[in-house]
């Protein structure tokens, strides 16, 4: 089978950018004939498709991509392949969708998401998404991991407790610093790193953090950092925290919460989306039961997503578009974790033993090259 895989290339250090070049890179391992590209139009792309003609096409992004990662190959008589996210909702493309001989989601969560917005899903294979585990692992300098904590001013006795985001919020950080307004009752030998990308929203979100933080009376305990990491140095951070924490509010698989369990950490999240099939609750972390759901009865579309205008769409009946984990949950998981030491180390192993058997990048190529040729016929 030969194969092109379309994605923000060279790599970029974000989630999806990343899940398209470990696809490439374990298909690449595997012996196949594959070569990556960035999925916009260029001269590289349409050189790739017309004359080097592979068999399949393969796409990571999510359904605003369609027209680039869909209608672009099939243009030139390649058959395409994505490996799709929702972002929230599917507001289009619904007919492309049908009209695909298979596609990857990277949960069944996602999968049922283009179900309930009008996508036949019966061509859809959930697929989650591969990391690296031998960057992703226990360190095994402890000198180091606290040279990072030294750096963010958390003293040797204090336990970290880490989320990390585009920005915080939406993984949860309001939610964690509500419950660890709770934990502070008990427990104080604790610091909350909250670290998000440079950018516009995270930080408006970041202000609301702030205020939240300081009504709590937690100005002390909440350490905010803005700032682009490697993975290598992502990695070092992961291994630096004795919890990883992202009750997230919306989340269709959760990356970075399945490179912490790779490094042996105990991860706290939510009992809802990609959390819910990746994380094994009381092994391998906590899961919070889902205290709200924010549903919409409307939401605005745009030409970026295919629409001739910017229009409002109404649903049939409200969509789920997020959730709001139960704060008590938290409250009770993050102390059990920050107090029980031999737990805490029983559960990180437990899930390095997870991660290491279920989200090896060349195991999830290996599944998407195997299914990608019996169901389209391809050697």
């Amino acid at each position: 089978m030969k194969s092109v895989v379309f994605y923000s290339y060279p790599p970029e250090n974000d989630g999806t950018s990343l899940q398209g070049h470990l696809l490439y890179k374990g298909l690449a391992e595997q012996g196949q004939d594959v070569l990556p590209c960035h999925f916009k139009e260029s001269m590289e792309k349409e050189y790739f498709l017309k004359h080097l003609k592979p068999d399949v096409a393969f796409g990571v992004g999510f359904w605003g991509n369609v027209p680039e990662i869909v209608q672009s190959p099939l243009s030139m008589g390649i058959t395409p392949v994505p490996w799709f996210n929702s972002d929230g909702w599917v507001a289009n493309y619904q007919k492309e969708f049908d009209q695909l001989e298979v596609m990857f989601t990277t949960s069944e969560w996602v999968r049922q998401t283009y179900k309930r917005d009008g996508v036949n899903i019966n061509k859809i294979v959930p697929m989650h998404i591969g990391i690296d585990i031998n960057q992703f692992k226990p360190s095994s300098n402890p000198v180091e991991d606290a040279q990072v904590k030294k750096m963010l001013g958390i003293k040797p006795h204090e336990k970290m407790i880490l989320t990390v985001g585009g920005d915080t919020t939406s993984k949860g950080a309001q939610e964690m610093i509500k419950a660890l307004a709770e934990v502070n009752k008990e427990f104080k030998d604790w610091k909350y790193v909250c670290k998000s990308w440079p950018s516009r929203c995270a930080s408006e979100w970041r202000e609301k953090e702030l205020e939240l933080a300081e009504s709590l009376g937690l100005k002390d305990k909440v350490i905010f950092l803005t700032d682009e990491f490697s993975q290598e140095f992502m990695a070092r951070m992961l291994n630096s925290t004795d919890v990883y924490a992202a009750p997230s509010r919306i989340e269709g698989f959760g990356m970075i919460q399945v490179e912490a369990m790779a490094c042996g950490k105990p991860v706290i999240s939510i009992n809802k989306m990609g959390p819910a099939e990746t994380i094994l609750h009381q092994k391998t972390g906590y899961l919070a039961k889902a205290a709200e759901e924010v549903k919409l009865d409307q939401e605005w579309a745009y030409p970026s997503m295919g629409f001739r205008k910017k229009q409002i769409v109404k649903f049939d009946s409200p969509k789920t578009f997020a959730y709001r984990a139960d704060i008590n949950d938290l409250r009770n998981y993050t102390l059990k974790l920050l107090t029980e030491d031999e737990l805490r180390i029983k559960m990180g192993t437990a899930a390095r033993e997870h991660a290491v058997k279920n989200f090896d990048y060349r195991i999830i190529s290996k599944n998407i090259a195997d299914i990608t040729k019996s169901r389209l016929g391809l050697n």
